[in-house]
């Protein structure tokens, strides 16, 4: 027993260890540089899955293992780890950071729920969209961090609000002549009969104040904890909480800079596949776009259906007065708006900046006319979304927020220096050093691949996949992915299998992108658990879910995930990248056989 608890203790030592010595006949026994490629591979693939060691720890291992294997030199593999991708994400995070302190991110979510209405499965559908929103901008586990307090505040005033309701109805019934009830502000006695028709027991049972006492205390003890007063309550909650997840994990889909895993992507993809131009920031909008679109809108019925059930009839009713809990909500919100005060000028610079920035982006190259990019046709593709990422970065540390002033030994006040839009020290407790390592790694493992002949060793094994349909391989691909990532890190994931699916799409004689796209989207679909992704863990903290909660609503929305990029690349996403042609800018594979 004893022994069971030391190894229980030092588990991740003993697996770190384990993976170490028993795939070392790997290198010794064969002795090419095919086989010690793969050895670091499966050494690295291990402790990403296993997280014995910290993601971005365990990157580093490349650093230290091709040059010992002799695979690639020191500074070779060092390049590796810091490429174009890293300024794309510093000029994204510089605009994280200053939309993060100036609190601009919280008045786009709350005006757009203001827009939407208190109704449930409205509010649900307009907290959903400005999450999904914002996380095209901000990483998804600071959009979840930071929208959850408002909902969870959302959620509260609701409960409360059936509280009172609940109350007023039982005053009425006992024959009070105080028909009134007050929640920043006075419900009139209309609401209150017409919240007492709602709640009428069926047809055969007496109208007394008992009976629905005794029906109300049943509901809330049906299957509920004492913190929610009825069923319904506990529902309402598990449903806000869980839009919000999701759709700050969809929302990421639909730009390069949305989440790491498309920034690895189109960094590998590009580095690959120097040849081809037709990746950047427009064309990924373009085509992932209607994707988190249909995801969303299907995200949105599949988790009213399970939590709330579906009343088409009612959502779409036309000039229906809103009940007690609708306005106490729309109070909060109200409330919360009117906190941030009037628009600042921090917030309108930062705001114009994004813009400029997001419409940079796309208007670089965006394939149906000249984008500016032909300015410097004397260059071409020297200028990329880096590029545009990094001027408006830098402008952050350049703008004057405010002006900083000290008082004289006289007792006057003066002006002495400024304060930029961000400081660098601001700009570091933002930065992901974590995902730079990470991803720098991935490149590294990715290079070493190539060095060392394990990717054609790869791609020459694979080839007999070529007699299966095309759809077939890519449901294969998109459904492994998307077990894995359950599992693993969303970047560890993606670091992993590009290098291995990439030679696999060159081995068939399909288009790289084919098979690339859907298996980047499926990545991100990290629904079933609380440890898949930051964003599941942050909402499962407020307590309101359980496991089984996350599961059953999760395995709908990665069905509904799969099928929709399933459709995607039968459809739209076919004329914009030619898929079902084997592009010239991929590398013909010859059949003859590998070492």
């Amino acid at each position: 027993m004893k022994l069971l608890r030391y190894i229980l203790v030092y588990r991740r030592f003993l697996l770190i260890v384990s993976a170490l010595l028993l795939l070392l006949p790997l290198p010794l026994i064969l002795r090419d540089k095919e086989a010690e490629c793969a050895y670091t591979l499966f050494v690295v693939a291990i402790l990403w899955l296993t997280e014995a060691l910290p993601l971005s720890v365990t990157a580093l291992l490349p650093a230290l293992m091709f040059p010992m294997f002799g695979i690639m030199q020191s500074k070779e593999v060092a390049s590796a780890y810091f490429k174009d991708f890293h300024l794309l994400l510093i000029g994204v995070i510089c605009l994280a950071t200053s939309i993060e302190k100036w609190n601009l991110h919280k008045r786009i979510a709350l005006r757009m729920v203001m827009m939407v209405g208190v109704d449930p499965a409205w509010l649900t559908l307009g907290l959903m969209s400005s999450t999904a929103f914002l996380s095209m901008w901000l990483s998804n586990t600071s959009t979840a961090a930071m929208v959850m307090p408002i909902v969870e505040a959302l959620a509260q005033q609701l409960i409360s609000a059936e509280a009172e309701v609940e109350t007023t109805q039982m005053t009425y019934l006992n024959g009070s002549s105080n028909l009134g009830l007050e929640i920043d502000g006075i419900v009139n006695v209309h609401e209150t009969n017409e919240r007492q028709e709602n709640t009428k027991p069926v047809e055969g049972y007496s109208n007394d104040a008992e009976k629905i006492s005794s029906k109300m205390e049943l509901e809330k003890n049906s299957g509920t904890e004492n913190k929610y007063r009825t069923k319904k309550d506990h529902m309402m909650c598990k449903l806000l909480c869980l839009c919000i997840a999701y759709s700050s994990t969809i929302g990421g889909l639909t730009t390069i800079t949305g989440t790491s895993t498309n920034l690895i992507f189109a960094e590998h993809f590009n580095t690959r596949y120097p040849g081809c131009d037709c990746l950047n920031f427009g064309s990924w909008f373009i085509l992932s776009f209607p994707a988190a679109i249909i995801i969303l809108l299907l995200c949105w019925i599949w988790l009213l259906w399970l939590f709330l059930g579906l009343n088409f009839k009612e959502m779409f009713k036309c000039g229906k007065a809103k009940t007690v809990k609708q306005k106490a909500c729309a109070e909060v919100i109200k409330q919360e708006y009117e906190k941030l005060g009037p628009i600042r000028y921090q917030e309108i610079v930062t705001l114009v900046l994004f813009i400029i920035m997001a419409l940079l982006w796309f208007s670089r190259d965006p394939g149906f006319v000249s984008g500016w990019s032909a300015l410097f046709s004397k260059y071409p593709g020297f200028a990329t979304d880096s590029t545009v990422a990094l001027l408006i970065g830098l402008l952050f540390f350049l703008i004057p927020a405010k002006i900083l002033t000290k008082t004289t030994p006289t007792g006057e006040i003066v002006a002495f220096d400024y304060s930029p839009l961000i400081t660098w020290k601001e700009f570091q407790s933002f930065m992901p050093w974590d995902i730079a390592i990470l991803v720098g790694g991935g490149f590294a493992l990715a290079d070493g691949c190539e060095e060392s002949g394990l990717s054609s060793w790869i791609a020459n094994k694979l080839s007999p996949l070529g007699s299966l349909p095309a759809w077939l391989i890519i449901l294969i691909s998109s459904l492994m992915v998307t077990s894995l990532t359950e599992v693993a890190s969303n970047p560890a994931t993606i670091t992993l299998l590009l290098p291995i699916l990439s030679p696999l799409a060159e081995a068939i004689q399909v288009n790289p992108l084919y098979i690339l796209i859907p298996s980047t989207l499926c990545t991100s679909f990290a629904f079933l658990l609380p440890v898949a992704n930051p964003p599941n863990a942050i909402v499962f903290s407020y307590g309101h879910l359980k496991v089984i909660d996350m599961v059953k609503a999760g395995l709908g929305i990665n069905i509904v995930g799969v099928a929709v990029v399933m459709l995607g690349v039968s459809t739209w996403m076919v004329p914009m990248f030619d898929l079902h042609t084997y592009p010239s800018w991929a590398p013909a594979i010859s059949n003859e056989t590998m070492p």
